[in-house]
């Protein structure tokens, strides 16, 4: 009897604890967007900081030659990312 008795409070608890858990799965799912989003801002970070060297060591005479070079740096060191095939739309079309 007691043997059974506890038989079924474990079977019980056991339910109740599966129940409580199917709903834990309902979890927010990431933006598929994340990746290019987190792209996007390691290239803005490492043109800024690449601009600011540039223009430091004197290689680049203004601010706009200096985020063509550093656009183009980063093209070429980081051909991988997505990202870096896009054309850089605050440069313009003629380079």
């Amino acid at each position: 009897m007691k043997r059974l008795l506890i038989t079924g409070l474990f079977a019980l608890a056991a339910l109740t604890t599966l129940a409580a858990a199917a709903g834990c799965s309902s979890k927010p799912k990431p933006s598929p967007r994340v990746a290019s989003e987190v792209e996007e801002s390691f290239r803005q970070r490492w043109i800024a900081k690449r601009m600011g060297e540039l223009q430091t060591a004197g290689q680049a005479a203004d601010a706009r030659q200096a985020r063509r070079m550093a656009t183009d740096e980063f093209k070429l060191r980081f051909p991988s990312l997505s990202i870096a095939q896009n054309p850089d739309p605050t440069i313009g079309v003629a380079q």
